[in-house]
Formats: C-alpha cells, sequence, structure tokens
C-alpha cells in the first residue's frame, strides 16, 4: 500500500505545483499588462537618495525631491536634472532613468536610488444625462457606476419637464422685464412733460391698456411735483435775495446823495469861514472844526460806495445762480432722459429674447411629450471615451467597466420608438 501511494502523491503534488507556478505566471503576466502608464495632469512625488560607499552614509538629494506634475508635453522638469519625458512610461522606468541621469551627471561612484511613486492621478470627465457633468478626482478600482455617482447621478425629470421649467423661469423673467419697461416709458412720459415746462403727465401709447398705468403715473407725478416744488423753492429764494439786494442798493443810493448834500453844504461853509479867516474875522477853530466834518461826510460817503458796490455784486451773483439753477436743471433733464432711453433700450431687447425663449420651450416641451407618447422605452448608454496611441477611441461600458485615468465617461438615453 505505501508503495503505491507515494508515486500517487508524488505525482499530485508534481501538479499542484505546476498548477500553481502557471497560475504565478497568469498573474505576473497579467500585472505586467496593466501596469500603469503616466499621461498628461498626473502628479509624482520624486525622492532621491545616494549610498555613499567611502563614507558609508547616505544623501539625500533634497533639491531633487519633490511633487512634480506632468505638464502638456507629457514631460516633468527636475531641477539639476532638466527635462524629462514621462507619458507612457510607468514610474519604475522614470525612477530608473533619473538615477542613470544623476549618475551620468554628477560622475556619482554608486547608483543613487531613485523612488517615483502616484502622488495623483490624471482626473477623469464624466458628460451627458448627469446631474454634475464636468472633471472629477480618480480613485483606484473606479466603475462607471461610480463616476456617475460623482457627478450627482443620472439626471431626473424629462426632457417635456425641463422645457416647462425653463418656460416659467422664462416666463417670470419677462414678466419682471415687463414691469420693468412699463416704469421705464412712464419715466420717459414724465421727463418729456418736465422739458416741455408742462404740468401733467401725458400717458404712453404704449401702454394704453396696462392694468398698473394709473399707478405708475401716479408715482412720477408725485416725483414730479417734489421735484417742481424744490426747483421752485430754490428759484423763489434767489429772487428774494435779489430783491433784498435791489432794496438795499436803492437805499444805498438815496443814503449818498443825502451825503453828498451834506457835503455840498459843509464847502461852502468851510469857503465862507476861509474867507473870513483870511479877514481875521472868525477864529481858527471854527474852520478847522468844518475841515473836520468835510473829511467826516467824505468818508461816509466813500463807505456808502463800498457797501453799494458790494450790494451790486450780490445782486449779480444771485441772478447767475438763478441762471446756472435754471441750466442744471435742463442739463439733468437732458441727461436723465439719456439714460433712460439707454434702459429701456436694453429692457426692450432683453424682453424680446427672453419672448424668443419661451416661444422655443414651448416648442421643444410639445415635441418632447410627442416623443414621450410615441416612445416604447428609454435605456441608458454608458460609453468611455479612451485615448490610445494618440487617437480617441470609444468603448462601450456598463456600470461595472473599470474607469481609467483621463476616461471620459459619456452618460445618453438611448429612445426606442414605436
Amino acid at each position: 500500500m505505501r508503495t503505491v501511494e507515494k508515486p500517487a502523491l508524488s505525482r499530485l503534488r508534481t501538479a499542484a505545483a505546476g498548477l500553481a507556478f502557471a497560475f504565478a505566471l497568469a498573474l505576473a503576466g497579467q500585472a505586467a499588462a496593466e501596469e500603469y502608464r503616466l499621461d498628461v495632469l498626473d502628479k509624482l512625488r520624486v525622492r532621491v537618495v545616494e549610498w555613499q560607499t567611502a563614507e558609508g552614509a547616505v544623501r539625500d538629494w533634497s533639491a531633487i525631491s519633490g511633487d512634480y506634475a506632468v505638464g502638456a508635453s507629457g514631460a516633468i522638469s527636475l531641477p539639476l536634472v532638466g527635462e524629462l519625458p514621462v507619458s507612457g512610461r510607468t514610474t519604475a522606468e522614470v525612477a530608473d532613468e533619473i538615477a542613470q541621469r544623476m549618475q551620468k551627471l554628477f560622475a556619482l561612484r554608486d547608483l543613487p536610488s531613485a523612488s517615483v511613486e502616484l502622488a495623483q492621478y490624471r482626473p477623469i470627465y464624466v458628460a451627458g444625462e448627469v446631474q454634475k457633468p464636468g472633471e472629477y478626482p480618480f480613485a483606484p478600482s473606479m466603475t462607471v457606476l461610480k463616476a456617475v455617482s460623482l457627478g450627482g447621478g443620472l439626471k431626473r425629470g424629462d426632457a417635456g419637464q425641463r422645457f416647462a421649467r425653463d418656460f416659467i423661469r422664462a416666463d417670470g423673467d419677462a414678466s419682471v422685464l415687463v414691469a420693468e419697461r412699463n416704469r421705464l416709458l412712464v419715466r420717459r412720459a414724465r421727463l418729456q412733460a418736465e422739458l416741455a415746462d408742462k404740468d401733467s403727465i401725458a400717458p404712453p401709447a404704449e401702454l394704453k391698456d396696462a392694468p398698473d398705468l394709473a399707478a405708475l403715473i401716479e408715482s412720477e407725478t408725485a416725483l414730479m411735483v417734489s421735484r417742481d416744488r424744490r426747483q421752485k423753492v430754490q428759484l423763489a429764494a434767489l429772487a428774494d435775495l435779489k430783491t433784498l439786494l435791489q432794496t438795499e442798493i436803492a437805499s444805498l443810493n438815496k443814503k449818498a446823495e443825502t451825503q453828498a448834500r451834506q457835503l455840498s453844504l459843509v464847502e461852502e461853509d468851510l469857503q465862507k469861514v476861509d474867507s473870513l479867516a483870511e479877514k481875521g474875522l472868525t477864529v481858527s477853530s471854527r474852520k478847522l472844526s468844518l475841515e473836520q466834518r468835510v473829511a467826516d461826510v467824505q468818508a461816509s460817503l466813500l463807505d456808502i460806495d463800498t457797501a453799494a458796490l458790494k450790494a451790486k455784486q450780490d445782486f449779480s451773483k444771485a441772478t447767475q445762480d438763478e441762471t446756472n439753477l435754471k441750466n442744471d436743471w435742463d442739463a439733468a433733464l437732458a441727461q436723465e432722459m439719456q439714460n433712460t432711453e439707454r434702459e429701456l433700450e436694453a429692457v426692450t431687447l432683453k424682453l424680446a429674447t427672453n419672448q424668443r425663449l419661451m416661444s422655443e420651450a414651448l416648442a421643444q416641451s410639445a415635441e418632447a411629450a410627442a416623443m414621450k407618447e410615441n416612445a416604447t422605452e428609454a435605456e441608458i448608454a454608458f460609453v468611455i471615451v479612451r485615448e490610445k496611441d494618440g487617437r480617441a477611441t470609444e468603448i462601450p461600458a456598463t456600470e461595472t467597466t473599470q474607469v481609467l485615468p483621463g476616461d471620459v465617461i459619456k452618460v445618453q438615453y438611448n429612445v426606442a420608438m414605436r
């Protein structure tokens, strides 16, 4: 029994070892086939050290170690080493070339040890019928389903619902624009009335059937009355100032006439006293008193002339202020009219665009509803767009298909019609 069992057991062990070896070779071949190849937007972490045999110590090349991103040219740029192409290569191949280049560049006795690991994969892109299409980071063992979940899952609601939402949104915007246009039209009518110096606002012909026309005209009329009252108050204040100045000028002129008559009389008395003084018939003190009186009247007359001149200058300034106020008012009205015309033109253009969007949304909603009635079923299809040898290739996929860095996952509906 033992002599028979030993050869059989030996054959079984030999067969098992052969199967294990074949399985290991298959795994090694699969790993080699699936070894990751670098490309643009990958981020690498490089570390370089050197064992110095003579010194028996390890030297850290910190100037070269660090994180690097693969640029659009498919290369990374290392300090001292320079530009290093990495696209399409493995991290081990890149590490080996870094070590070789450094040994040659710096004439190192020992080959330095370079390690290159993938710090961050290049992103993937999700497009089509998902909630949030866009760019997302890649993670190992990622499938199509996981990528779609990053995009918020499948887009909810059919095309008809989306077009209905578009119509409701456009209709709301149109209501706001119509209200803004009506307000601008009434404002323009108010400015036209102010420029023509009218007391009332003529309703715009475009708004003859508008339900809010009366309220808009009432609001603009109140503003016009307030502005007109403010301007009239300012003009009345300037008119009162001019009247006061005119009264002051007239009073100063009368006062100047009186002082001139007094001066004439005093000068006559002084001449008589001079004649008597020459004959010795009067004292010199009387003559001195009259001379002092003449001087006082002349000084008073000079002050009156100065005050009259100042009043005339103030009157001219008040007149100029009145003119400037009217001119500034007209200029402000003209500028406001220009701004209103420009805003009205912009709102009218936006409203026309919005109405076209509403019409398009209605048409598309009807088409979507008809398509839904004629559709028997709708299937979700996944397609992976992957670059191979510099060319984009479309690969049909399922939810469990593995995704690679840089892939574009397209999600679309395939509708079967009756």
